[in-house]
């Protein structure tokens, strides 16, 4: 393939052998990127859909593996879906009471792993919870100790606190005699603390939630709550207590059914506004919320400390970048939004001076041991990278092709093909794992940078 040009669109499933030639930079962009909605808003909005009072309508949610995995785990816990051809809205009949029996399949989703069993746990019954093999590294222990302390009974049928295993209920949770307080260790994931909020209002009534060690990833928690509130649902949240714990109370009451309409995914819309920041010129992406919980909204404070320039026009974030030559490292805690690490590491490997960044161990636990795969994949391209307790140091050095592994994660893909911008020769493993939060990717990336030179017009891309 000619340096630089593009290739066509990749088609597949995740777990494709096959090698992406991912396009480097073609010049200067100027592109307005249009991207999906929120994976995170969408499956929160699915599961309150799901047991409110009455029937919903989703507008903007996204259509990708995770969400299909979380709509067929609900349906199969007694919940309907259908959409509707004229809107492309999500249509949800809520379920009675959940179905006992079924077996769900989590794929590597971690929002259908950890917000289902306390939903399962409220069936007369047993569920089962099978999932890719890469999914049986994702811990599950905290909450399946949370939900024993509420009287379920979990059966492990592998590795204790992983896939497969079962969780039996009688039909009522908490139990009567069980404690209304629960404590969560919540600092390997945060989806331990939603799962048991997303689940409390159908309890017979308050109970408390109350962390046992720090908590990453805080704005996942906090979309929890604002997705509660939103339909009604009261939320208490109280401050640290004297052992630094936080604690929540929810006042049963199914939500409230209604209309809900879902922001883009501003996490994904990252590499692309990283895009700009490594071709130079501007990248658009219009509908980024004015207020949000979304971690992806720290991209407007943490990209102008590499160089870029970011600003609002109407609704949509714009960003312009330096090019290569401007893009500088940065020292950078991010406990708060992690799923932001593998672009910045793009970012850093490619940058003209040091970065270092921490505050990541917990993504050691997700699609995979993300700090090893970045710290290995940059390794592989030349460059010279040091693998922390907590995170990364990454240092500039001479970079080379390579041939990139994703290891059945979509965001080491797209770190691959941030990386490719500036690396001609860069292959990309399995791009088709992009489909788990992103469908499309290949061409919405490759639009970008077809129509990205700054001497055409803005090119609209849609997914």
């Amino acid at each position: 393939m000619t340096p630089g040009a593009p290739p066509t669109e990749v088609s597949g499933t995740p777990g494709d052998t096959q090698w992406w030639p991912a396009p480097t930079s073609r010049g200067p962009l100027s592109a307005v990127v249009e991207v999906p909605g929120s994976k995170s808003e969408t499956n929160r909005a699915l599961f309150l859909a799901a047991i409110a009072a009455s029937g919903s309508r989703i507008r903007g949610a996204l259509d990708s593996r995770d969400t299909r995995l979380m709509t067929e785990a609900l349906e199969a816990l007694g919940a309907r879906f259908s959409r509707e051809e004229a809107t492309g809205d999500l249509l949800v009949t809520p379920l009675a009471e959940p179905r006992a029996g079924a077996t769900l399949n989590c794929g590597l989703a971690g929002t259908v792993l950890r917000f289902l069993p306390p939903l399962a746990a409220r069936a007369q019954g047993t569920t089962t919870f099978i999932g890719d093999e890469a999914a049986r590294h994702r811990p599950v222990g905290p909450l399946l100790e949370a939900l024993e302390t509420w009287g379920a009974r979990t059966t492990s049928l592998g590795e204790p606190g992983f896939l497969p295993f079962q969780v039996s209920g009688a039909g009522v949770l908490p139990l009567p005699g069980r404690p209304r307080e629960v404590r969560v260790d919540a600092s390997a994931s945060s989806q331990f603390l939603s799962a048991l909020l997303l689940s409390a209002p159908l309890m017979d009534g308050p109970v408390t939630v109350r962390t046992r060690g720090p908590v990453v990833s805080l704005p996942h928690v906090a979309m929890t709550v604002e997705a509660l509130r939103s339909r009604g649902v009261r939320v208490d949240t109280y401050p640290h207590d004297i052992d630094s714990s936080r604690s929540w109370t929810v006042a049963p009451g199914r939500p409230r059914g209604g209309e809900v309409t879902i922001d883009p995914d501003l996490s994904n819309a990252g590499p692309f506004l990283a895009a700009a920041l490594v071709c130079g010129g501007t990248v658009r992406v219009p509908g980024w919320p004015q207020d949000t919980t979304q971690a992806g909204d720290a991209w407007r404070r943490l990209l102008p400390r590499m160089g870029a320039e970011v600003g609002r026009e109407g609704d949509a974030l714009w960003v312009r970048g330096p090019g290569r030559a401007g893009l500088v490292g940065l020292d950078v805690d991010l406990s708060d939004v992690g799923e932001l690490a593998p672009t910045l590491a793009a970012l850093a490997t490619l940058a003209t001076t040091a970065s270092r960044i921490t505050g990541i161990a917990h993504l050691r636990g997700h699609e995979t041991d993300r700090l090893a795969a970045l710290a290995t994949e940059i390794t592989r391209l030349g460059g010279e990278v040091r693998e922390l307790d907590d995170g990364l140091e990454i240092h500039p050095a001479p970079l080379h092709a390579a041939r990139l592994r994703t290891y059945a994660d979509h965001r080491m893909a797209t770190f691959a093909a941030v990386i490719a911008l500036a690396v001609p020769g860069v292959e990309v493993q399995d791009v088709a794992t992009t489909s788990k939060t992103l469908p499309g990717f290949t061409r919405l990336w490759t639009s970008m940078l077809t129509g990205g030179a700054q001497d055409r017009p803005d090119t609209r891309v849609q997914a």
